[in-house]
């Protein structure tokens, strides 16, 4: 049932490269798309975590890629959907635990080939976005060598590249799913 509703999700997404590419990636694969163990390329989730007034943005310094980036992660069983990876990830990345999705809707979508470090190649991530108080406690995992907040105009350096637009085209995207006006 998860392939399913990840297929519907993207279906009512506006037509584009990446949707129909995802689509493509995921009537290919099947079920093992959701597997880390489903062959070199997988679906993971993540989750982009804003400030309320989403001028600030909440990033983990990444133990294996060595940048920083939103929070996210595999698939697992106990998942009923993506979304569901995406938030449980986040929780358990941030240790905010009562933090919940703005939405089920997806964000965005982002192909990214791996490398050292990684047991696989490709994630095909699927992103959704939170919103919180700068002010809770927040806490480092396995994963991660920090966390920390940003404002959105002043990223560290230290980012994927296309970061910075991506996060600007989430941002634009989670707001308008609450009815945020842009500043």
């Amino acid at each position: 049932m998860p392939l399913a509703n990840l297929l519907t999700s993207l279906r009512a997404l506006p037509e584009s490269g990446p949707r129909d590419e995802y689509l493509r990636f995921l009537n290919l694969a099947g079920n093992a798309a959701l597997r880390r163990d489903g062959g070199p390329e997988h679906v993971t989730g993540s989750c982009f975590v804003f400030s309320p007034a989403f001028d600030r943005v909440l990033l983990c310094f990444h133990r294996k890629g060595q940048f920083w980036v939103q929070f996210g992660g595999h698939f697992e069983s106990k998942d009923a959907s993506v979304a569901e990876a995406a938030q449980r990830e986040a929780r358990e990345e941030s240790g905010i635990g009562d933090l919940v999705l703005l939405s089920p809707a997806i964000v965005d979508l982002d192909r990214h080939d791996l490398h050292a470090g990684f047991s696989c190649t490709a994630h095909w991530d699927v992103g959704f976005a939170a919103a919180i108080t700068p002010d809770v406690e927040i806490s480092v995992s396995d994963e991660s060598e920090d966390v920390r907040w940003f404002p959105i105009n002043e990223l560290p350096t230290q980012v994927p590249a296309g970061f910075c637009a991506r996060l600007e085209r989430v941002r634009r995207t989670a707001m308008s799913l609450i009815g945020t006006r842009i500043g």
